[in-house]
């Protein structure tokens, strides 16, 4: 695994705990963690349980006993590790958005078509596709469940950024992230409501905000600013070159209408990502802080009896519960990545491509891009881009060369 944090230990976590719920044809080995700082690396691995560590990702890749490269740096650095690991033979898990802008994904998503014609496999990790509830959903929706879809509302509310002396991490820097809370959080959005749907977003307009302008920089231990995700203000302060907030409204393929918003500056909202689907026949909602239950409207039951029903989604015919805990004993945020581990190994060991593939963060990434062309142009209509063939040019600047 490339990099540590908070997504290193989620990732860890499902990695640890996989092969001890799940009956999986391979058992993954948690090797390598890697990390710029030996101290930082050596601590992070001795507590998510990873048996050696590095800090050139480089010299990783050309070992013949790694097999899976797990990515979760910052976007920036997404492109250049995941092409090298796959034109070294390595399966690939990467932390979502896929990339920071449209040509970088594509090159991944290229070089993931190039290696999957060698049996090797690339995947993005849209983690929240595994929360039993939010499959469910898609499952009821793809058995005719709620009927034709009309209309999607979805949104990801956290409030972390409302107070303005929050240091400057690097979620707030466009050159780190890509974007703030529209790829950050909005990608999320983005994908559970095509998945559910199964529906793609085919057109846009939107607008994006950034209501604190200004922060200061992160002091390190000794005091000087730097970009770290967490710590204390320094005396430095530095430009947000991000959005705090995106809104926008889209047309999907399957002739559906959605409205989305994903903000850091919700004050009063931590982890509030919300999906209602509203079909001809009946509705779902689902909402990530209450992640155990799925909300089941059917409109063609009498009217005396309508009204949402909250459907507690712990059953052991319910998707991955099979595995865990008796009927209404709770799963967590940690178990979508313990899914996320098991679906890979399957897929990986059986030679089929995981999903969601590459592809399908480029398609996310494209989305991503034409929000913001969209909130540039006077929120006009644009429409979301085909797949772009990535120059060689692109690829050489990828590699640094």
């Amino acid at each position: 695994m490339v990099g540590h944090g908070f997504m290193g230990a989620a990732h860890s976590q499902g990695w640890r705990v996989a092969p001890r719920f799940f009956d999986l044809p391979a058992r993954p080995e948690m090797s390598v963690l890697v990390g710029r700082r030996a101290d930082a690396v050596a601590a992070a691995a001795d507590k998510w349980g990873w048996a050696e560590t590095a800090t050139d990702w480089r010299a990783v890749l050309d070992r013949d006993d790694i097999d899976i490269v797990d990515i979760v740096t910052p976007g920036d650095s997404h492109a250049e590790i995941a092409i090298a690991a796959l034109d070294a033979g390595k399966h690939v898990l990467c932390e979502k958005p896929l990339a920071n802008s449209p040509a970088e994904a594509a090159a991944m998503a290229e070089a993931a078509e190039r290696a999957a014609k060698r049996g090797v496999f690339a995947m993005v990790g849209f983690t929240y596709r595994r929360v039993p509830a939010a499959t469910f959903a898609r499952d009821l929706v793809a058995d005719g469940a709620i009927g034709q879809i009309r209309q999607v509302r979805a949104m990801y509310l956290q409030d972390w950024l409302v107070d303005p002396e929050v240091p400057l991490a690097w979620r707030l820097q466009k050159q780190f992230a890509g974007s703030g809370a529209l790829g950050d959080i909005g990608a999320h959005a983005i994908d559970l409501a095509q998945f559910i749907t199964g529906q793609r977003l085919s057109s846009v307009s939107g607008i994006l905000e950034t209501f604190v302008k200004r922060r200061p920089l992160v002091a390190d231990a000794s005091g000087q600013a730097g970009t770290a995700l967490a710590g204390t203000a320094s005396e430095e302060y530095g430009d947000v070159t991000v959005d705090d907030l995106a809104l926008f409204t889209g047309r999907f393929d399957g002739g559906a209408i959605g409205s989305f918003e994903a903000t850091r500056m919700s004050t009063g909202r931590k982890n509030a990502l919300r999906i209602e689907v509203a079909g001809s026949t009946g509705a779902i909602s689902f909402d990530l802080e209450d992640l155990n239950a799925l909300g089941v409207y059917d409109a063609t039951a009498p009217d005396t009896r309508q009204g949402f029903t909250r459907v507690l989604v712990t059953e052991p015919g319910h998707p991955y519960l099979s595995s865990w805990w008796p009927t209404g004993h709770m799963l967590g945020y940690e178990h979508g990545f313990v899914h996320q581990a098991k679906d890979f190994v399957e897929a990986i060991s059986s030679a089929t491509q995981p999903e969601p593939s590459f592809d399908a963060g480029l398609q996310v990434q494209q989305v991503l891009d034409a929000v913001e062309h969209s909130a540039g142009a006077g929120s006009a209509w644009t429409p979301v881009g085909e797949a772009a063939v990535t120059s060689s040019a692109v690829v050489d600047q990828i590699a640094g060369v």
